[in-house]
């Protein structure tokens, strides 16, 4: 009979091989992530129970740094502000502890990323309706898709896996991964953001190449000045 760990190491090891597939999609929301960031936007995230905790160790790395020194860059994680979260809870309902908070805090052009091995969590699904209200760009790491958690995303990375301790396993991967790409991008991205910020010329106007990020696609725009 197997023991415990073969057999945990079986569903993972069963999980790895589709889970190769989702490098494009880290690699994608990396760049963009660094280009949101060097321009001075934040990463909302959130999560319940490990997720929570998952979505955290996210923010850490962001706010502290992964391998390198380098700027800190902006990241938030919700389910961190308690006194928020259960002061919400009370006066309003659980379901809105995320979605008040991404409405106080998201600004048109930010990032929420959302952590739900079910993707069926009513809180997520509630933050994820007030990311697209507010403007925000809506990413979601889940469980096997199709989940609705999924759906309300703009883009979800779905770890096809039914042991949720996999998946789980597999969002802290995704997690150190997307980070690296973060940093990968960053130098470029912060150099993109100081030649959009250039000063004006003394007659008033703007020197060069602005680099405009669109809203919804995170593509680049030029426009000479």
């Amino acid at each position: 009979m197997a023991g415990l760990l073969d057999a945990h190491l079986a569903n993972l090891a069963a999980a790895l091989l589709p889970y190769r597939e989702c490098e494009h999609l880290l690699a994608r929301w990396g760049e963009t992530l660094a280009r949101r960031l060097a321009a001075g936007g934040r990463l909302l995230v959130a999560g319940n129970g490990g997720s929570a905790a998952e979505a955290q160790h996210l923010t850490a790395e962001l706010v502290g740094k992964l391998r390198d020194d380098r700027q800190p860059l902006s990241a938030i994680a919700l389910h961190a502000e308690t006194s928020a979260l259960t002061a919400i809870a009370n006066d309003y309902d659980y379901d809105h502890v995320f979605a008040r908070q991404v409405r106080a805090h998201g600004r048109p052009g930010d990032i929420l990323l959302l952590l739900s091995t079910s993707g069926t969590s009513p809180n997520l699904l509630t933050a994820a309706q007030a990311a697209h209200d507010t403007g925000l760009r809506c990413w979601a790491f889940t469980g096997p898709a199709p989940n609705p958690l999924a759906d309300a995303c703009h883009e979800a990375l779905a770890i096809a896996s039914p042991d949720s301790q996999v998946v789980q396993e597999l969002h802290l991967v995704s997690a150190h991964v997307l980070c690296e790409y973060v940093d990968r991008a960053l130098p470029a991205a912060l150099a993109a953001s100081a030649d959009v910020s250039e000063p004006l010329r003394s007659d008033g106007v703007h020197a060069g190449v602005e680099v405009v990020l669109d809203g919804d696609s995170g593509k680049q725009v030029q426009a000479r000045g």
